[in-house]
């Protein structure tokens, strides 16, 4: 019992010596149940909403407030025709779109049925369910009210004409009208794979070389701390797009994912991506002291939450500021942007520019760090 309580008390001991780990040891639970609890106990309410009325009469903006008058929906854009919305859900500003025709008002003044088209983007087959039900739940409680009001102002002369449901509502699944969650996934699988790989790798190049004792050797030479990051990141930065290739192949030809865009734009965009998650690998690797270090701040930090907190799973729109803001300084969460856009959508560059922007300026500023942390430990 003596010899136990020995090598327990020299852990102990290990262990508090070492603040570093011993922080992460202590933070590290708390601060992921914390940041990843409410990043996945917000409800999908708030679903944002794109707006046509081209009737522009009280009895669309009457029919309108039945969606707003709850916080199931809200309207970002007021738009002035279908295109519009078809543009916003490209561009993934909104989750939905409302089209209302002209005739619309004129309709329902004359007893006349009338219709109304909704959209919804249908790349997350769980958050396009969501909106598919809520947005026919409403609308129907607004059908049957439209009806009361209907046959109320006509009293006894009830025809057949009014007896009809007075809106019929169309809903246009976009992306992935099937509602498949291969489709939804394997793009977002890849994307995690591939962060996955780049960030372990470079997460433990340099304090490899400390705890092996080559540091010193490196820091003797002539080479300069930028030229000793980028010569850490530039093999790697084959590896990843070599694999890049790799898996994009094995998503069209092992599970018959079509790419609906350019597959050599999209190797092309996965670069900043690659750069990007290697840079955050470097500035781990440069503040650890230790491969555990490295591995848990790897793992708690930037892995768990890229899983959780990126949009792979759960959709970024009902999460709190602070979660959604964590989620923004990691790379894959842009990067999801550009491979869904391009694998489901098909869409170009232009529909892409704030996540490659985001991309190249995530890339820069953790190079940039990891040279300043380098140089802090010469």
């Amino acid at each position: 019992m003596e010899r136990l309580l020995t090598v327990v008390r020299k852990e102990f001991i290990h262990i508090i010596r070492d603040w570093r780990t011993l922080a992460i040891i202590i933070i590290l639970p708390a601060f992921l149940l914390l940041l990843l609890g409410y990043g996945v106990s917000g409800d999908a309410s708030d679903i944002s909403l794109a707006v046509a009325d081209m009737s522009k009469t009280d009895a669309s903006r009457r029919y309108l407030e039945y969606f707003t008058a709850t916080n199931e929906f809200e309207v970002k854009f007021d738009v002035l025709s279908e295109e519009e919305i078809l543009l916003l859900l490209d561009e993934e500003r909104v989750t939905a779109g409302i089209y209302i025709p002209e005739d619309f008002g004129r309709s329902l003044d004359l007893n006349q049925p009338t219709e109304v088209q909704f959209y919804v983007n249908g790349s997350d087959p769980s958050a396009a369910q969501s909106a598919n039900l809520k947005l026919e739940t409403i609308a129907q409680v607004a059908t049957q009210n439209i009806l009361i009001d209907q046959l109320s102002q006509a009293g006894s002369e009830i025809s057949f004409a009014i007896t009809q449901l007075p809106v019929t509502t169309y809903t246009k699944t976009l992306y992935n009208p099937d509602g498949s969650g291969k489709i939804y996934l394997i793009p977002g699988l890849t994307a995690i794979v591939l962060q996955v790989q780049a960030l372990l790798l470079t997460a433990l190049a340099i304090v490899r070389e400390r705890e092996q004792g080559t540091m010193e050797q490196l820091i003797v030479t002539p080479i300069k701390s930028w030229e000793l990051v980028l010569g850490k990141i530039i093999p790697y930065l084959a590896v990843g797009i070599f694999n890049t290739i790799a898996t994009l192949l094995i998503s069209v030809y092992i599970f018959g994912i079509t790419i609906q865009g350019s597959f050599w734009l999209l190797v092309l965009l996965t670069i900043p991506f690659i750069i990007g998650s290697l840079g955050l690998g470097v500035l781990i690797s440069n503040i650890s002291r230790t491969q555990m270090q490295a591995m848990y701040l790897a793992v708690g930090i930037v892995l768990i939450p890229a899983i959780i907190l990126s949009g792979l799973i759960y959709s970024r729109e009902s999460m709190p500021a602070l979660t959604f803001w964590f989620s923004e300084v990691l790379p894959v969460t842009h990067y999801l942007v550009i491979i869904r856009g391009i694998m489901v959508k098909g869409v170009g560059v232009n529909f892409l520019l704030p996540s490659i922007y985001k991309e190249l300026g995530l890339g820069l500023i953790y190079f940039i760090a990891s040279v300043i942390a380098f140089r802090k430990k010469i």
